[in-house]
């Protein structure tokens, strides 16, 4: 896909994608998230999400909410452990109303003390309602386990006495250490001259005071091997099993990504899937991920069934990983998981704001972002043999912690 990319004097990015239609795309990404918090401010990042959206110097919470609302376009946020995303999708002619809109929230806002209040109460609540869905909240212990120690084994909405714990001075710190200009990009996807993009990118972000400082990201160490289960007051038992995996630059990140794929990625036909839950009848609900960072990454598999079947479902893996480590898969299983992994990706294409996301990530990571060919080559270059060494290290049993939560009883 074409695309271009301009960097003014203080390090602030655009990135701008032509695409002849009459919705548009933009995204803020800025390369902060909550494994840049201390144990202190566990919280933090997402709560200056949260904020952002409550007042700026010119504009209170319902006139940040009904600047694009008003024209019909759809605005949201989020915080992963590495990021925080501001974006909006809306009709051509607003482009203008939504790069200013962006500027105002994330350089202006001014993080008023009742809105604070307000705002904690809020964020309370939703860990209260994470806390109440097993099948989400073992994801965030299970992370706890992997990354044992270090911030990205914090939640990321924080916990009660830190989020209370949060101050005006806690926020101005950690923006002021974080949001590095060199690692801030906006991103627009749609009709649109590169000069008109430009024009307007740079009315509201040449005047942005420069921070390049370097970001002081501290890569974890390899956690030890976590065998535990947590009695749960819950109906249904949940695992996870997985272990700390390559990061973003590891030459084995493609193959990894095929195999997880393979594995219980997308669709209903993957390995794990037909195996436990259409063979066997076992577990209602089971799916892999594979998550890759900047210094490392996470590979689990989760699954959900009753009590009695949880230690059948979990010797079924073992079983398939077995199979897998012990005899690789042929050249023609191979290209076939090949044709589905890059057929998915060709129709996820059409998710246009996923893709603007995802590209702007990607010069944020790489500095660079690779064509579909590109990335459909480095599918196909993966072998039978890098294959075969990615599953025996990563899909070792002995290498892999286990977290079950279990109904009481």
């Amino acid at each position: 896909m074409e695309y271009n990319v301009h960097t003014l004097p203080n390090g602030i990015r655009l990135l701008h994608v032509p695409s002849a239609s009459a919705i548009s795309h933009a995204c803020i990404i800025i390369n902060s998230g909550s494994r840049d918090e201390t144990e202190t401010q566990s919280g933090l990042a997402h709560f200056i999400e949260h904020l952002i959206f409550k007042r700026t110097e010119k504009r209170n919470t319902n006139q940040i909410l009904n600047r694009l609302e008003s024209v019909g376009a759809d605005l949201n946020a989020y915080t992963t452990k590495e990021y925080t995303c501001i974006h909006a999708s809306f009709l051509r002619p607003y482009l203008d109303r939504t790069l200013e809109l962006f500027n105002d929230i994330v350089f202006h806002s001014t993080f008023p003390e009742d809105e604070m209040e307000k705002e904690k109460g809020v964020i309370l609540d939703e860990i209260a309602s994470y806390l109440d869905q097993p099948e989400e909240a073992i994801y965030d212990d299970f992370e706890d386990l992997v990354f044992a120690g270090h911030s990205l084994g914090r939640n990321i909405l924080g916990t009660t006495e830190s989020v209370n714990a949060l101050g005006q001075q806690d926020i101005k710190d950690f923006i002021a250490a974080n949001y590095h200009t060199d690692k801030i990009v906006i991103a627009v996807l749609g009709d649109y001259t590169l000069s008109k993009a430009v024009k307007i990118f740079s009315k509201y972000y040449e005047e942005i005071p420069q921070n390049l400082k370097e970001p002081k990201r501290i890569a974890p160490d390899k956690a030890p091997l976590v065998v535990r289960a947590d009695d749960k007051p819950i109906m249904q038992a949940h695992t996870m099993i997985g272990s700390q995996a390559y990061s973003l630059h590891h030459p084995f990140k493609t193959g990894l990504l095929l195999l997880n794929n393979l594995l219980c990625g997308t669709g209903m036909s993957s390995i794990l899937n037909l195996q436990i839950r259409e063979k066997y009848g076992i577990a209602y609900s089971i799916e892999s991920g594979y998550s890759p960072l900047s210094d490392t990454g996470i590979f689990t598999v989760y699954f959900g069934t009753d009590k009695e079947k949880t230690d059948r479902a979990q010797a079924l893996i073992y079983k398939e990983f077995k199979k897998i480590r012990e005899k690789p898969l042929t050249e023609l299983q191979l290209q076939k998981a090949k044709n589905k992994f890059i057929g998915q990706i060709a129709l996820g294409e059409e998710n246009r704001i996923g893709l603007i996301i995802s590209m702007a990530k990607s010069l944020i990571d790489y500095n660079r972002i690779d064509s579909l060919e590109t990335v459909f080559r480095k599918i196909e270059d993966v072998s039978t043999s890098e294959m075969a060494e990615i599953a025996d290290e990563i899909l070792d049993e002995n290498k892999l912690s286990v977290l079950t939560f279990s109904p009481l009883g």
